[in-house]
């Protein structure tokens, strides 16, 4: 004699294998890496929390902050990535819906006349009414787990499309600050070309005095005039980039091209501390990284939904309702009609369709793994680049003022050696020339430590991301950091 607790356990263990089943395919494992144990040229004053901080305002220039602010509101590949984050989102619903039983009602109503020459004159009314009213139920069980790891797919792509909207927001907050570094860099050169230009044209008035009075040559205005001419060349050129900078960083900022206010020069910048972390923060801290390492899971999912295609499909279908020829014996009890069922459906014979689609799967895995390596490489790379490029680029600023200081103070001897009649024009051409150079590089240089250290905020990337995050557009639904494939 079988127990009543027994049977119900019995059906209860049957129930959760329908519900559960198992689950095809190899489950995710995070790929072998080669992390390096700390970046080599990190230096031993960098600051271990400075990347959780919103490195920008370091600087000290609040019109940056407010642009920043700006750009995060507005830029439209954020709003675009806020939608994309929706997309998966709704996509994952669409794909997690047959893991639970789908219902629906139909109803349906007609009136027909038969040929009396098919159904002869019996007493059946002719034309006559046909109404039915109908609740639908169908449920694919997923035995073989097809459904959860497409649901886990679709699970994977909807964080991978987060982790491309925070870095979309990394990327905006490290273009508008190169944007606005160029800018001022590029305002700093404006001016020492156009004071370069003031004293070229000086000179030039002087020249021409002293050959009408018969003091130089004919040659020296000539050279003098060049020199004018020369450094006269180079403002437009600026002003053109100029102009493109501000078209690019308005573009950025979300609105029409036009003019951006400017803060503080570029030489009164604050260079931002050094923040330190280790290699292996890289893949918990930057969004590319977990984008990719998401992409992976969702194809190694892909193989398990791929390989459930071997395996028998099973649906439950039923259906309950009334009919009636008449709408008033609609809800008669003897117009109730059902019908449930089982259907069974195994591949036999497939020609290499289900085969062809595991390979694809299994070479689509393989492909995002290599992916996955080269971001972590590549992530690798850029901050080492950018840890050792903070250290030059500070080395070639120190180097660059020590020469514009030499010759400054050579241009200022050559003009009184040449006022004293004791050299020629030339060596104050050649100062001139020399100085004028070092003092447009030194820009460039003053400019180039800046970015450096954008470059590295930007590399390591880190909490700074969640504090810019929060003034930019956000997807309009509930995002855990893993939903549940089955509640």
């Amino acid at each position: 004699m079988v127990r009543a607790d027994a049977v119900r356990g019995g059906g209860a263990a049957l129930l959760a294998v329908l519900l559960t089943g198992c689950m095809i395919g190899p489950d995710y494992k995070r790929p072998d890496l080669d992390v390096p144990a700390q970046f080599a040229g990190e230096p031993k004053t960098a600051s271990p929390t400075a990347a959780d901080t919103a490195w920008w305002k370091q600087f000290g220039d609040p019109q940056l902050d407010a642009l920043i602010s700006e750009g995060l509101r507005n830029n439209q590949d954020l709003v675009a990535a806020a939608a994309r984050v929706e997309q998966f989102y709704g996509a994952l619903g669409t794909t997690r819906a047959p893991l639970f039983p789908q219902l629906g009602a139909q109803a349906t109503g007609s009136r027909t006349r038969a040929s009396e020459l098919t159904v002869g004159r019996a007493p059946i009314p002719n034309p006559y009414n046909a109404t039915q009213v109908n609740l639908l139920a169908s449920w694919e069980i997923d035995l073989f787990g097809r459904t959860r790891r497409l649901t886990e797919a679709a699970t994977a792509e909807l964080l991978a499309s987060e982790s491309f909207r925070r870095g979309t927001v990394l990327s905006v907050v490290g273009a508008i600050t190169t944007g606005y570094v160029d800018l001022r860099e590029q305002d700093r050169e404006l001016e020492v070309a156009n004071e370069t230009l003031t004293l070229r044209k000086d000179t030039l008035n002087l020249f021409e005095r002293r050959f009408r009075g018969g003091v130089v040559s004919d040659v020296e205005v000539s050279q003098a005039r060049s020199e004018y001419a020369a450094a006269l060349r180079t403002i437009p050129a600026l002003h053109q980039a100029i102009s493109e900078r501000e078209n690019a960083l308005s573009n950025l900022l979300g609105r029409n091209p036009g003019p951006i206010v400017r803060g503080r020069a570029v030489n009164e910048l604050t260079v931002p501390v050094v923040p330190s972390g280790l290699p292996s923060d890289l893949l918990e801290r930057r969004p590319d990284i977990r984008q990719a390492e998401e992409l992976l899971m969702a194809a190694n999912a892909r193989i398990g939904a791929a390989k459930a295609a071997y395996f028998p499909s099973i649906s439950l279908t039923g259906a309950y309702g009334q009919a009636s020829r008449s709408l008033s014996d609609l809800w008669d009890g003897a117009a109730r009609v059902w019908t449930y069922g089982l259907d069974v459906s195994v591949p036999i014979f497939t020609a290499g369709a289900i085969a062809g689609q595991v390979q694809s799967a299994e070479a689509q895995q393989r492909a995002s793994v290599a992916q996955y390596r080269k971001v972590v490489q590549a992530a690798f790379s850029e901050t080492e680049n950018a840890l050792v490029g903070i250290g030059n680029s500070r080395q070639g600023l120190d180097a660059t003022q020590m020469q514009v200081n030499a010759l400054a103070n050579y241009s200022r001897l050559a003009r009184k050696r040449f006022e004293g009649g004791y050299t020629s024009y030339l060596e104050v051409l050649d100062a001139d020339r020399s100085l004028f150079s070092a003092r447009l590089q030194l820009a460039q240089t003053q400019g180039d430590v800046l970015l450096q250290a954008a470059a590295l905020y930007k590399s390591m990337g880190g909490g700074w991301i969640g504090l810019a995050d929060q003034e930019a557009p956000q997807p309009d639904v509930r995002l855990s950091e893993r939903p549940a494939v089955f509640p």
